[in-house]
């Protein structure tokens, strides 16, 4: 009964998935620390950057994945009497009682050399951590104005690295895609030449395909990082169930490139990527030309880059074969104008 009642009294003050002290307890301390018998006391908040991005494209167990290794990352860089806690989805909280300014930047100084100890470890998720503090200056303290400067001073770094969070983020889901073996060595680099080339003699502007088709040649298929690899690799035709969940994601990509200011500008290609010229694809049933040029040039260059490359699930195609199958869906999956400018134009430059 007493082993039952310690665990109990364990559950109700720590974090389940870190095992640090979790919110209540966090509160409870504070109120302590107020007394004014600690003082100089120090707060630092560490917030996780780019969690939620990472829970909604790849999922939450890479999330907490990450969460774990971050707690571990800060309670290295604490003294044991300081007081670690877990508040919030992604955010930890540290007082440190007797904590004078140099204390404390040093403190944050070994977060940070600890974040760096852990990326060197090439994880399968960067983990960077936006930090703030704040230190009292009063002997009778006043806890909650405390907490919030910190809390100010943590979102302002946030925010001066913003950009840079979440390419980091985007970066590693491509990464992971590689992992999976479904962007195979060299398919961006061919794709995006083919990409550039068709779109060069279909009419498109150059300010308009250099850059932003280059980055969606890379990361088209980003939303793909969140899809099961049974799913993707699967030999056997998919069930209705699991056509629906690699459906998914144009969705996810979008998303994702809704959250990165670098591929902001390809967000919308990314959801329509895979819409049929017959308007049989999805995720909008667009037909025609409702869906962007940009889309019906990628649609063609990946199949045809996806045919004639070895793939988990089956063998490369041909080229000849390839250009059959391309012929075949010309009106249905592919523009057709556009799969004759591929064949007659780039097939014969390039001498593929």
């Amino acid at each position: 009964m007493l082993v039952m009642e310690e665990q109990l009294k364990y559950l109700s003050l720590h974090d389940p998935l870190t095992g640090l002290y979790n919110r209540a307890y966090f509160e409870e301390e504070m109120r302590r620390l107020g007394s004014g018998r600690f003082s100089p006391v120090g707060i630092v908040i560490c917030d996780v950057d780019g969690l939620k991005l990472i829970n909604d494209s790849v999922g939450h167990d890479k999330g907490d994945a990450l969460l774990i290794a971050a707690a571990e990352v800060i309670t290295k860089a604490f003294r044991t009497n300081d007081m670690i806690a877990r508040i919030g989805g992604d955010e930890f909280a540290i007082l440190i009682p007797n904590g004078n300014i140099d204390t404390v930047e040093k403190a944050c100084q070994r977060v940070k050399e600890q974040i760096n100890i852990y990326n060197g470890t090439s994880p399968e998720f960067t983990l960077k951590i936006s930090i703030g503090y704040a230190v009292s200056s009063d002997s009778v303290i006043n806890m909650e104005g405390l907490f919030k400067e910190a809390d100010n001073n943590m979102y302002r770094e946030k925010i001066s690295h913003r950009q840079n969070i979440y390419g980091t983020v985007v970066q590693d889901l491509a990464k992971a895609l590689e992992t999976k073996d479904f962007i195979k060595e060299g398919h961006a680099d061919r794709i995006q030449k083919l990409v550039i080339r068709l779109a060069e003699v279909s009419g498109l502007p150059e300010k308009r395909y250099v850059k932003d088709l280059n980055l969606f040649a890379r990361y088209h298929d980003v939303g793909k990082a969140g899809i099961p690899e049974y799913i993707l690799f699967k030999r056997e035709p998919l069930t209705n169930t699991e056509m629906a969940t690699i459906r998914q994601h144009c969705d996810i990509g979008y998303r994702i490139a809704q959250s990165a200011p670098e591929l902001l500008p390809i967000a919308d290609w990314i959801l329509k990527h895979q819409e049929w010229w017959n308007g049989e694809g999805y995720p909008l049933g667009l037909k025609g030309e409702e869906i962007p040029l940009e889309c019906r040039i990628m649609s063609i260059v990946d199949a045809y880059d996806a045919m004639t490359n070895n793939r988990p699930y089956r063998k490369a195609m041909s080229r000849e074969e390839a250009v059959k199958e391309l012929e075949r869906l010309a009106g249905s999956q592919f523009d057709p104008e556009l799969v004759k400018l591929f064949i007659e134009t780039i097939m014969e430059e390039e001498n593929l």
